[in-house]
């Protein structure tokens, strides 16, 4: 049984047209050359665009929006050179180097913080280096703290992680090293600052911030404004854990403030009944603020 030809016309047919149709847009593009006009991308570069995937943001080249306005941190830490109490100073150093080569640690669980990005959700570059201290409490027990911490998260919403944890007795448990970024305060500026690593999400201060809490005393477990306050050797360990940041950072100490002042919602009171009193006793006796300081203390 012979084969009808008319398969064979129709390709033949369909084949020219597409060949006219090429050389009509190839004679549309030289004439567009011709005449000044602007060259359209090649049939040869268009299909390669479509094979490739969507780009990531140049760096740069979208604005990440800015935090809502806020009052500007006014620091009580006061620029001071004076030495008071000398036995302090040289107990406190030593704590200093304590602080840094042996404190207790803990390996927390993968979901409760994250690794520090170098650009943002638009793809701008930004700074990952330390520059900013939150205080915090932990409102229960430390040991409450540290359970939570080991717990699985996988909801956003319940992922919290600080880098170092201050017992009442003046214990210091590292959490989290410091190159990491911690969940300490979602929704959050400094000063005007924020980072946005998400884009469907609000910006925050975690990118840049060192998160501390201190372990809040008994009476302080629940939602009342004041508690009785923390001990002298938590003021202590938190002086000698700052010293160590402010020198290895160079974090200025106006850069030392609280998950209050940080947070956005208006939702955060922590840390509760703090004496800033008590910490710039310290910390002028270890020389921190001292203007022009060289980091010998």
């Amino acid at each position: 049984m012979t084969a009808s030809p008319r398969p064979l016309w129709l390709a033949l047919a369909a084949g020219a047209m597409v060949a006219l149709g090429g050389m009509g847009w190839l004679a549309r593009e030289l004439s567009a050359e011709a005449s000044g006009g602007r060259k359209r991308p090649s049939l040869l570069e268009l299909l390669e665009e479509v094979r490739q995937p969507p780009a990531a943001p140049e760096p740069g080249r979208r604005a990440a929006p800015g935090p809502p306005r806020q009052a500007s941190w006014q620091s009580p830490l006061r620029s001071s050179c004076t030495i008071t109490d000398p036995a302090q100073r040289t107990r406190l150093q030593a704590l200093v180097s304590e602080v840094q080569t042996s404190p207790a640690r803990v390996q927390i669980h993968p979901t409760n913080y994250g690794e520090r990005f170098i650009r943002d959700a638009y793809g701008n570059p930004i700074d990952p280096t330390p520059q900013l201290v939150v205080l915090h409490e932990t409102v229960y027990g430390i040991g409450s703290a540290i359970n939570t911490f080991l717990t699985p998260h996988p909801r956003d919403d319940d992922q919290v992680s600080y880098h170092s944890l201050i017992g009442g007795d003046g214990s210091v448990v590292q959490v989290l090293d410091p190159a990491k970024r911690a969940f300490g305060a979602g929704n959050s500026a400094f000063n005007g600052r924020w980072v946005v690593t998400n884009a469907k999400a609000s910006g925050s201060v975690n990118n840049f911030a060192l998160h501390v809490s201190l372990e809040t005393p008994l009476d302080g477990e629940g939602q009342n404004p004041t508690h009785s306050g923390y001990s002298a050797a938590q003021y202590d360990a938190l002086a000698a854990l700052l010293a160590g940041w402010m020198q290895r950072y160079g974090i200025p100490a106006e850069h030392i403030t609280t998950h209050r002042a940080v947070d956005l919602g208006g939702e955060r009171a922590d840390p509760r009944s703090f004496q800033w009193s008590a910490l710039q006793q310290r910390l002028q006796n270890l020389g921190m603020l001292c203007s022009g300081r060289s980091d010998q203390g």
